[in-house]
């Protein structure tokens, strides 16, 4: 009897434990996983194009910040 008894609140102890977890997981993103589940699709994230675009944007300002060189001014003044 006390053996049945140990098991039952060890498993339910578990089984308390393990269900705070999902929802203290869950919680944060509740509304997000209901829009999805609604069939609201989110937009896709591509962070290597925006970064992509980001070292286009510095290359271009450091090109555009140096100053000519020398055989382009030769060139200019020819």
């Amino acid at each position: 009897m006390m053996m049945a008894l140990m098991s039952v609140l060890i498993f339910a102890g578990a089984m308390a434990l393990s269900v705070g977890m999902i929802v203290m997981t869950v919680r944060p993103q509740w509304q997000r996983i209901a829009r999805l589940a609604s069939g609201n699709v989110e937009a896709g994230f591509t962070p290597l194009a925006t970064l992509a675009l980001a070292e286009r944007r510095i290359a271009v300002r450091r090109w555009a910040a140096t100053p000519p060189s020398t055989a382009g001014r030769i060139r200019a003044v020819a």
